[in-house]
């Protein structure tokens, strides 16, 4: 009776563990931020952003990296705040789209 009440024990402490990880685990975010990065460092070796651009892009996905820390902070991400570093990524995607085809140059 005791060793399955002990083994009962342990499987919820780590099921409670296991639940705790996931609702701060953002791997979604995680992946579209090192696509992004990737794409930032392509237009800057390919040329097609210019140091300053390249500057701005990197300090946008700054601003994503302290949203998701904000949102890890607590123990807990929501649906909403998903939704709001979704939507920052989303604009941060357009600008760098944007920067690396505007024609400009190093």
């Amino acid at each position: 009776m005791n060793m399955s009440i002990r083994t009962l024990i342990a499987a919820a402490v780590a099921t409670l563990a296991v639940s705790a990880f996931a609702q701060t685990n953002t791997p979604v975010a995680d992946q579209r931020q090192a696509n992004q990065a990737a794409r930032i460092q392509n237009g800057k070796a390919s040329g097609a952003l210019s140091k300053r651009e390249a500057a701005r892009m990197e300090a946008g996905q700054a601003k994503v990296a302290g949203m998701k820390a904000g949102a890890k902070a607590d123990g807990k991400v929501t649906r909403a705040e998903r939704r709001a570093i979704q939507k920052e990524q989303n604009k941060q995607s357009r600008r760098i789209y944007r920067q690396k085809h505007d024609g400009n140059k190093k």
